[in-house]
């Protein structure tokens, strides 16, 4: 039995557990998955070196997506792009954000091509987000209360522009990757109806609350919402694979998702 984990600042809300667990039994393992809640960044050394010495492999989140690298061997795949790590695995980083993300949008009929897409947000996950947006030959706009941090996005991602303020402007889709709305933020949107009354497609990466006061708003405007569900179940579907050293699938990631959904709603 593999013995995983996941380290976040707060995850004691998290689904990690549920769908890893749920996923790797579909892909024929059984796990122990614990989460691991670390508050303080000081304490953090402590438990990375625990993590890497005593589990089989871990995931990582907010906000320790970066934290974690000085500890590695070394970096694979999108973790070198977007310099930000949520599975590790024999001392190697990977990030499976940016393709679960490009999953849930592919399997929720969104095509941003061509499209005006405002990012909210330009952390890890943001960076992951933007990336994958401009793959797919989105518009990209980038907004981030730091406004270093976006302007360092879009000089690391080539076409990416970013705002130093959100104003009313027509875009395709507007995505909250701020993770305001959830943990001591819940009930808190990063912006309000005067913004999202212009898009057509809201989402958020959070998942917790369900319906977060983003996505509320832009419902009750008449937009159709996204959550954060499914780029959770296919980041993890992704990460699972790299743990057993399997090659992915979208059909079976798709499949695996909505037997998730029916077993858990």
């Amino acid at each position: 039995m593999l013995k995983l984990a996941v380290i976040g600042k707060d995850v004691s809300k998290s689904d990690s557990a549920k769908m890893h667990t749920f996923d790797l039994r579909g892909l024929g393992s059984d796990c122990s998955y614990e989460l691991i809640s670390c508050p303080e960044r000081d304490d953090f050394d402590g438990y990375a070196k625990k993590l890497l010495a005593d589990y089989d492999a871990f995931n990582v989140t907010i906000p320790y997506k970066l934290d974690i690298i000085p500890y590695l061997k070394g970096l694979k795949g999108d973790a070198k792009v977007f310099g930000a790590v949520n599975t590790v695995k024999d001392g190697i980083g990977y990030n499976t954000d940016g393709i679960g993300f490009s999953l849930m949008l592919k399997n929720s009929g969104i095509d941003p091509e061509g499209k005006r897409v405002l990012v909210l947000g330009a952390g890890g996950a943001g960076r992951s987000v933007v990336k994958k947006l401009l793959d797919a030959g989105a518009d990209v706009y980038v907004f981030d209360v730091k406004s270093e941090n976006a302007a360092a996005v879009c000089a690391e991602f080539s076409g990416a522009k970013a705002v130093s303020e959100v104003v009313p402007a027509p875009y395709f889709m507007i995505v909250n990757v701020t993770g305001v709305g959830m943990h001591k933020t819940e009930g808190l949107s990063p912006v309000g109806a005067e913004i999202l009354q212009h898009c057509e497609v809201a989402v958020d990466l959070i998942y917790y609350p369900r319906k977060s006061e983003f996505l509320r708003i832009a419902e009750s405007l008449g937009k159709r919402i996204i959550n954060g569900e499914g780029m959770l179940y296919y980041q993890a579907y992704y990460a699972d694979c790299i743990i057993l050293g399997r090659e992915p699938k979208a059909s079976e990631a798709k499949e695996l998702f909505e037997k998730y959904r029916e077993e858990y709603r």
